[in-house]
């Protein structure tokens, strides 16, 4: 009996409007990445626009067996980013595996 492993990588494209330097996007950038990990024990990098200081592009990858389960997780990022005060949500894509 074989067991279907679904991965999940989300997307997000992110605008720090607040960020006047790339120390302070790192700041809030590295404070959301802590808080996706820990609540959805995720893998979680930035993956694009790292010399920009106002836009990131964030990478968040899950696995399960469920797909109903990820699908909800993926409902779940959506709302915290967008409860996130330091950055707006300009774009959010998933891909699956």
């Amino acid at each position: 009996m074989s067991n279907t492993i679904h991965i999940l990588l989300i997307t997000l494209e992110l605008h720090i409007p607040y960020a006047q330097s790339l120390k302070e996007k790192r700041k809030h950038i590295k404070s959301l990445r802590d808080r996706l990990r820990a609540k959805f024990n995720a893998s979680v990098a930035e993956i694009d626009s790292l010399d920009d200081w106002q836009r990131s592009v964030i990478g968040i990858t899950m696995i399960s067996n469920d797909r109903r389960y990820l699908e909800s997780q993926y409902s779940a990022v959506e709302m915290l980013v967008m409860e996130y005060r330091d950055v707006q949500l300009v774009q959010m894509n998933r891909e699956w595996q």
